[in-house]
């Protein structure tokens, strides 16, 4: 049997099998990785600001807004990474022919988009 094993792919994603356990790691550049932190970092920061918001009972009409954006922000932010995940990681499961995680991916997106 196949024990665990690393592989780098040419868009410079390590991942990690276990052909026992169908388990991957996927580890993503830093630059990729520090965009989507930047991304929920603010959109964190927007969310707390619609906490004071309500805290200092503004109007509800403003705070819905505000609401609507980080909703949009963080939609923006899983669209990010779900075409990180099919440009590198999908397609490097086409290639080794890994039916499983094309599902996982499709499970994935029927939870992000409900």
């Amino acid at each position: 049997m196949h024990s665990d094993h690393e592989q780098t792919h040419d868009h410079g994603h390590a991942h990690e099998h276990s052909h026992e356990s169908h388990e991957y790691r996927h580890v993503h550049s830093p630059k990729d990785r520090k965009a989507i932190l930047d991304r929920l970092s603010r959109a964190i920061g927007h969310l707390q600001s619609i906490r004071r918001m309500v805290e200092d009972d503004r109007d509800c009409s403003e705070i819905l807004i505000q609401l609507a954006a980080v909703r949009s922000a963080i939609t923006g932010t899983g669209k990010i990474i779900m075409v990180q995940h099919i440009e590198h990681c999908i397609v490097d499961a086409v290639r080794n022919n890994e039916p499983q995680r094309i599902d996982e991916l499709k499970e994935a997106i029927n939870q992000f988009i409900k």
